[in-house]
């Protein structure tokens, strides 16, 4: 039986910074500090590098689901979260995440070997029973790192 592997979205898997880059100037400064708010912020934004290689590769040894939070009052988030997955990992039966895209507020909800967050003091991502790999941290800075550290043990 294959452990299971968690994997956060925003600032993990999605660039977030790369969908505030294609807003406007003035939906810069309408939604600054909230950027999240914008109605088709999720829908702007690209892949860290890295990422979909490294995790086409951790699918062959794990099993993979994505745990994101959407925020609350933007619902085309949500919708636009499961169009980013289906855009870069395949809308087809079979594909990476097909049906494997939890979104929730409560992370440490679900049981698992790991999850790879890159920020473990949100969303109950502290509190998750399974070992925590905080991305983008001193440890794990990138993808190549997950890959060394799932692929050495």
């Amino acid at each position: 039986m294959k452990k299971i592997i968690y994997i956060d979205m925003d600032g993990t898997v999605v660039d977030f910074k790369s969908g505030i880059n294609e807003l406007t100037e003035i939906e810069r400064e309408q939604y600054k500090g909230n950027e999240d708010d914008h109605p088709e912020i999720f829908s702007k934004m690209k892949p860290v590098s890295g990422a979909i290689d490294t995790i086409s590769k951790l699918n062959t040894k794990y099993d993979l689901y994505l745990l994101s939070t959407a925020p609350w009052d933007n619902p085309n988030a949500w919708k636009h979260k499961r169009e980013w997955v289906g855009k870069y990992f395949g809308n087809e039966e079979g594909s990476i995440f097909w049906k494997r895209l939890i979104l929730s507020h409560h992370k440490n909800l679900n049981k698992g070997a790991y999850l790879i967050d890159d920020n473990p003091g949100r969303n109950g991502a502290d509190k998750f029973q399974g070992k925590l790999i905080h991305f983008a941290s001193e440890e794990y800075p990138d993808w190549k790192s997950i890959e060394n550290y799932f692929f050495a043990n």
